[in-house]
């Protein structure tokens, strides 16, 4: 699975999810499969808005707001680990999707131009009536470069 962190979001990931601000999340949306721009396009969007103008947004089965998040700082590996709950979508339909993006949403009234894409995770899903379940496992580390 192809996974980009989008340039707005470099240096940031940790912070964004770690924060315990009562209004603000993090989001999963879902991208149809048909018209997703390249990786290298899609990493140069700063905002929500601009990746829908890009991409067309999979809305059938809708945004979802991750739980259990946590950031864990691995000093062995020099690394920041960023987990979340899986995420379940119940009794799918829709087009098929090519891949889901995590943003930060500032505040829960924010407009797409103010939520920020944080990272991107190819996935490939036909809803076909029944229930999906999306298994995540730290979708994001980052790493210090030397």
């Amino acid at each position: 699975m192809a996974t980009i962190v989008f340039n707005a979001a470099l240096g940031r990931l940790a912070q964004y999810a770690d924060l315990p601000a009562a209004a603000d999340s993090l989001i999963l949306v879902p991208f149809a499969a048909t018209g997703l721009p390249t990786d290298a396009t899609m990493r140069d969007y700063a905002t929500l808005a601009a990746i829908k103008a890009g991409a067309t947004e999979q809305t059938t089965l809708g945004r979802k707001t991750l739980t259990g998040v946590t950031v864990t700082v691995d000093n062995t590996n020099d690394r920041v680990n960023i987990d979340c709950d899986d995420i379940t979508w119940t009794a799918t339909s829709g087009a098929a999707i090519g891949a889901v993006v995590i943003c930060y949403k500032p505040d829960t009234a924010s407009a797409d131009s103010a939520i920020i894409p944080m990272t991107k995770h190819d996935v490939a899903m036909t809803p076909d009536g029944n229930n999906f379940t999306l298994t995540v496992t730290d979708f994001a580390r980052v790493t210090s470069s030397a």
